[in-house]
């Protein structure tokens, strides 16, 4: 009866098998928790679904009574389903829904209840405002500081921090209590440094409220001095606090008692007060602790007891004790126990005239009272029910009939809480219906147990009964196990087991059969396996594997090494019957294990494999020699040989090799391979081939030199036997069709003069044939239409016949440009980087060839920054086969972009479609190109940064995040904001030893961007040298090069190491800054370094990842200046400062004397005055030239005034005027003065006129310069 209730049940919606459909009372499949705490930000959902045959109908009560959906617009219910949604985004309060929700579930047949929902809305109230004084306690005294925080929904996580957000470090002396307060068990002087503040959490707000911070006065009786503190063994004495015995904070006594539920965590806690700070121990009365059930926590100060039970109830002491003696406290801990199930009841389904129950028993501390109800009403008050008798915990249902279906609930309850079952009873009339799929496949492995499920379901329960092959008895007993489900399990299958199995279901109504047949399969085995082998590194080692198996099941053979998946590289072959290894290292030792495996079994055997070293010192073998050939026949020839000396290592392999002389004279292929035991082997040949052999010895060394060729042997010609390989056709231009073919080698063509029969015809069976013969693999067919299939055929032939009857291949003519373009191209963007295209496809006729993909190109045509060169390359992206959608991605934010769509076939690109144009949004920026770090000076650090190389949007500044570090220790991080202008910062730095870790990024409106980040550099002493490790097997790398510019570099290098060799680039600055880069292995080696410094040195090391760098094994390389750094400043030299004093001395001397030369009557005349007074309004005013002597002192009236002071004679040849080309005299000194200084005279009127030239002090100047 169970089965048949849980095949029901299984039934959606109370479906049977196909083609019935079963009456089912409701049943509660999904309901919300008891206690349901809600977000208030969120709308709510009250959930409760049911399944029925009708689909039920949902009702719900509010505290009691019926509520009415409809009558409130915010709440709704599901549809076809009982939950219940309430909507506040048009306002409106939750508080005014919470209260205690029931859900009812009702069809033809029955009402299923929910559980009570008690429904709450979860509150996290601020902290009540207080005033917290300074709280003075003396050093050594206990102290508790209470957290008291306000009562949330649910309870808030208690923390206690600094006012400044860092952590209050715990320990045994200094604890948090259950209760949220902070417990000292004595007080030190340093705990008056930092401030205490309670925090609280609240869960569903995720929001952290902070209570005034206390602040500690301590009270001591000695100052704080280190010295003493680290000479004294004793902390206490030193500080002068007297030591105390313990005493507990909490809780308070000597004992106390602690209730708890049956199923929960039980946490007892002990904190206690001493001088020095107690140690907690914890034990149980009269027993040990629960195994497996307790945890220490909060340093020995909590015991936590998870799942309890009514064994764990009794009396728990902690001892606290330190050196001056201990302390009890005892808890008695009583064990109560809401209501939990012992049977509750099940869905019961019966046939009319049938007899049942439904039990109902539950346990609990109190001992729970068990009320039943019907269809959500008490059961004394549903209609009576002569069939139905209420016993307690039972209910007995005596010759029920159709029309007595019910759901009945039971409801156990205490003082704890309850529990509510529902268990319809269904009274069914319903033949039998077999519930498995017909004709069901069943395959086992040979001799191992199997079972034939045939689930069955009517009313009355139906018997079973199981057949073989439609005939016999009734199949129970010796290999064969009915089971009351409809199972029929066979303890050992066997091979005479197979066959077609029958199950008959039969009850009053009818009877229903199914048939399940079984196959009975061969195991899988490991015939042979892989062996245990010691090889030498270099050598070749097989690792066999050979595997029987049932030849229809699909095996898989893989290899594990040392239990993990084997990666089969370029070194290792995998093949049907092992594994060979190719050049084995001493990384290749270890544990081989071949698993073979089916869907029904599998098998595997392992091997350990060990290399050792190669011998260095022993010889290869010597060449085999005096060749002989015997036994000549048509297609076959015996090779004998004397093997050469094997040099103290035994020869393994034999190779033998041969050379024709008509297709490729002097080349020597492979033919066969022996054992290193045989020297005799007869050789298959081929017809029309002149052969000559040589032969190779092969040891755990390495290959001798080939033997000394043999005789040649030449083999009579015949037919080819095959036809070329690889036919393939296809278009090199819109016109024609090249048919190609890999042609017969030497040992294939049979024959002289090979040629090949090339026959072509359109894809039409009424289609004729045409053909060319050709001696070179590839024929072109001309004029033929654009892309049209052609049936294909190539046969060999040579002057003895032609081969068999060849293959048809199919191939194509060639393709022409398509002809039209996608339309209706549509962009929607979906990020600052990507966008989604659609677009009409083009109609496959235009294709003119096989369409390979649709492709979008697109630019960027200019970014929304203004004055940002941008890169306009076209780029595209390919969407292959026939479809209409795709999404371009990697575009740069905040640009504008262009896009045109083509179709493409094998000959290229058709025509573009209309360009389309679309912005990007704003994105976050990318890392700022670099981050330079300078340290001057043991007080400061200089940082200077470059703009972001992609803004990606409009920057709002720059954010750059900091920490002090020393070895592990990290301290503080601290922030600085700047404006996106700034791009220097200094730190003060307060610590002259930690190094400093920097982050840097961009923002911009859209948020934070990539992060750059370095370390200031480390100082001296802090440099560690690493030995290098050897590379035993004798790999290396060489030939690292550097291409710098000013802030990159790429590296490359060569080695030989095996391939998937992962490798590490370290770079270290001339500033001692180190970095190091994991490179994936790749061809070729190579790796750019990024955010480099401009005129740094670096010096640079590669090594494999498992290996470290050797001290010399590096290269150095600097990258190119981007601007001129660290010159030397010129004005601070002391040679230059020097100079400059004595060239100032000397000018102030000269200017004396200047000076005392005017006052005895010189005259530093601008212009020439011809003995008239200064005019306010002359030109020269204005230019800011004037005399400075008096009348007495002009010069002659015909004498010219120089520039420097000095009377020049009229005819001078080095007049300034002369130089001046016609016109009034000019002079430009930089631009400082443009002035007129002379009136040009007539030569004829100058002649003669000769006067002494004065010095000057500006031309002393200049004589001495």
């Amino acid at each position: 009866r169970d089965e048949m209730e849980k095949l029901a049940s299984a039934w959606p919606e109370g479906r049977g098998p196909p083609g019935a459909l079963l009456p089912q009372p409701p049943t509660i499949t999904k309901q919300s928790v008891k206690d349901y705490i809600v977000d208030p930000r969120d709308n709510i959902f009250i959930e409760c679904e049911a399944k029925g045959n009708p689909v039920p109908t949902f009702s719900w009560t509010r505290n009691g009574k019926f509520f009415n959906v409809a009558k409130d617009p915010k709440v709704s219910m599901r549809r076809r389903s009982g939950t219940l949604v309430i909507d506040f985004h048009s306002g409106g309060r939750p508080e005014d829904y919470e209260g205690e929700y029931q859900c009812f579930a009702r069809n033809d047949y029955g009402t299923a209840l929910s559980s009570k929902i008690h429904l709450q809305v979860s509150k996290s109230p601020l902290w009540p405002k207080e005033k917290v004084d300074v709280i003075e306690v003396d050093e050594g005294a206990p102290l508790s500081l209470q957290c008291n925080p306000p009562p949330g929904l649910p309870s808030p996580v208690i923390f206690w921090m600094s006012s400044s957000m860092e952590p209050i470090h715990q320990d045994k002396r200094v604890s948090q209590g259950q209760n949220g307060d902070l417990y000292f068990s004595n007080v030190m002087l340093q705990d008056a440094q930092t401030d205490y503040s309670c925090n609280a959490r609240f869960h569903f707000t995720h929001t952290i409220q902070q209570k005034n911070p206390y602040t500690l006065k301590v009270k001591t009786k000695k100052p704080h001095n280190e010295t003493s503190l680290r000479n004294h063994t004793d902390m206490y004495s030193a500080r002068g606090v007297t030591e105390t015995t313990p005493s507990f904070m909490y809780p308070y006594g000597t004992s106390s008692s602690q209730m708890v539920l049956r199923g929960v965590d039980l946490l007892l806690e002990c904190i206690a007060s001493g001088v020095p700070a107690p140690d907690i121990m914890w034990y149980k009365k009269g027993g040990e602790l629960p195994a497996g059930k307790t945890k220490l926590e909060n340093f020995n100060k909590a015991l936590r007891i998870s799942n309890v039970s009514e064994e764990d109830s009794g009396e728990y002491f902690c001892l606290a004790s330190n050196k001056m003696g201990s302390i009890r406290h005892t808890i008695s801990v009583r064990v109560k126990a809401a209501p939990y199930w012992l049977d509750e009841p099940q869905n019961l389904i019966l046939a009319p005239g049938e007899d049942g129950r439904l039990v109902c028993r539950a346990n609990g501390n109190p001992k729970p009272a068990i009320q039943w109800l019907v269809n959500g009403e008490p059961i004394e008050a549903s209609p009576p029910n002569p069939s139905r008798e209420v016993a307690g915990d039972t209910i007995v249902f005596r010759d029920t009939q159709i029309g007595s279906s019910a759901v009945y609930q039971c409801n156990a309850s205490n003082e704890h809480g309850y529990l509510l079952a529902n268990a319809f009873v269904s009274v069914l009339d319903v033949p039998p219906r077999i519930l498995a799929p017909r004709n069901q496949l069943i395959k086992v492995i040979q001799y191992n147990r199997t079972r034939l499920d045939c689930p069955f379901f009517g009313s009355p329960i139906p018997t079973l009964r199981w057949f073989k092959n439609g005939q016999g008895n009734t199949l129970d007993g010796g290999n064969y196990k009915a089971h009351e489900n409809g199972s029929l399990e066979m303890n050992m299958a066997r091979k005479e087991d197979q066959g077609i199995y029958t199950c008959v279901a039969t009850n009053i109504l009818g009877k229903a059969e199914a048939q399940v047949r079984l196959e009975v399969k061969d195991p899988t085995r490991i015939v042979r396996g892989p062996e245990d082998q010691v090889v030498k590194r270099g050598s070749m080692p097989r690792l066999h594997c050979r595997v029987k198996h049932d030849p229809t099941l699909k095996l898989t053979v893989t290899w594990l090494k040392d239990d993990a998946p084997l990666y089969i590289g370029n070194r290792m072959k995998k093949e049907d019957d092992g594994l060979t290894i190719y050049g084995v290292a001493e990384k290749d030792q270890g544990d081989y294990t071949c698993v073979a495996s089916t869907e029904l079994d599998k098998d595997s055997a392992k091997a350990y494999l060990t290399v050792l070293a190669r011998c260095c010192a022993c010889p290869r073998p010597d060449r085999p020699r005096d060749l002989e050939l015997t036994d000549l026949a048509e297609r076959s020839v015996r090779l004998t040989w004397i093997p050469g000396d094997d040099n103290n290592s035994p020869i393994t392999d034999y190779i033998v090799q041969f050379e024709e002389d008509r297709f490729q004279p002097g080349t020597w292929h492979n033919h066969s391979r022996y054992p290193g035991s045989v020297n005799s082997a007869v050789l298959s040949l081929s017809p029309y081939v002149n052969y000559q052999f040589r032969v190779i010895a092969v040891n755990d060394v390495g290959s001798s030199l080939p033997s000394v060729p043999s005789e040649r042997y030449q083999t009579n010609g015949a037919r080819p036997e095959i036809n070329p390989t690889g036919v393939q056709g296809a278009g090199t231009q819109k016109n024609n069709m090249e048919i190609t073919w890999t042609p017969l080698n030497a040992t294939q063509a049979y024959g002289p003069n090979l040629r090949y029969i090339v026959r072509w015809r359109r894809r039409d069976p009424r289609g004729s044939w045409y053909n060319e013969t050709v001696k070179t693999p590839r024929h072109v067919v001309w004029n033929t239409p654009i892309y049209v299939p052609y049936e294909i055929k190539v046969q060999a032939e040579n002057d003895f016949g032609r081969a068999p009857e060849p293959d048809t291949v199919i191939g194509y003519s060639g393709e022409d440009y398509p002809k039209a373009a996608p339309t209706d191209v549509r962009i929607r963007v979906l990020n600052s980087t990507a966008i989604a295209l659609t677009w009409t496809r083009v109609h496959l006729d235009t294709i003119q060839g096989q369409l390979k993909e649709y492709r979008a190109y697109f630019w960027r045509d200019s970014s929304l920054l203004k004055n940002l060169w941008v890169s306009k390359k076209r780029q595209y992206v390919s969407f292959p086969g026939d479809r209409n959608r795709g999404i371009v991605s990697r575009l740069f934010p905040y640009s504008n972009y262009k896009l045109e769509m083509v179709v493409t076939n094998g000959r290229g690109d058709g025509p573009r479609s209309e360009v389309k144009e679309f912005p990007t949004p704003e994105g976050v920026p990318s890392s700022p190109r670099y981050l330079r770090i300078r340290q001057p000076n043991l007080e400061s650090i200089n940082l200077e940064w470059d703009h972001p190389e992609h803004p990606n949007g409009v920057l709002t500044g720059y954010n750059l995040r900091y920490q002090a570090f020393n070895g592990s220790k990290t301290g503080r991080t601290l922030v600085e904001n700047f404006s996106p202008n700034q791009t220097r910062f200094t730190l003060q730095r307060t610590d002259p030893i930690s190094r400093y870790r920097f982050f840097l990024r961009a923002r911009t409106q859209v948020g934070d961007g990539e992060t750059i980040v370095e370390e200031s550099p480390a100082l001296l002493n802090e440099g560690m040298c690493r030995a290098p490790a050897a590379d035993t097997n004798g790999s290396s790398i060489w030939d690292i090069r550097a291409l710098a510019n000013s802030n990159w570099a790429n590296i490359t290098w060569s080695h030989n190491y095996s391939a998937g060799t992962d490798f590490v680039v370290k770079y270290i600055t001339s500033n001692k800054t180190e970095k190091s880069i994991p490179v994936k292995a790749q061809t070729p080696s190579s790796v750019q370094l990024a955010n480099l410094t401009p005129g740094m040195v670096y010096k640079l090391w590669v090594f494999p990842i498992w290996s470290s760098p050797s001290e010399h094994s590096y290269i150095t390389f600097t990258t190119s200046s981007a601007y001129t750094k660290n010159h030397v400043d010129i004005a601070t030299q002391g040679w230059f400062i020097g100079l400059m004093c004595a060239i100032a001395l000397l000018v102030l001397i000269l200017l004396i004397v200047c000076f005392i030369k005017r006052s005895r009557g010189g005259k530093y005349p601008v212009r020439d005055n011809k003995d008239e007074h200064l005019n306010p309004e002359d030109k020269n005013v204005e230019d800011g030239s004037f005399d400075y002597s008096d009348e007495d002192n002009k010069p002659l009236p015909n004498s010219q005034t120089s520039l420097d002071g000095t009377i020049k004679q009229q005819e001078s040849d080095d007049s300034l005027v002369d130089y001046g080309e016609g016109g009034e005299g000019q002079f430009n000194e930089d631009g400082s003065f443009i002035g007129q200084y002379t009136v040009k005279k007539d030569k004829e009127e100058t002649e003669g006129n000769e006067s002494s030239e004065a010095t000057s002090p500006v031309n002393a100047i200049y004589s001495l310069a």
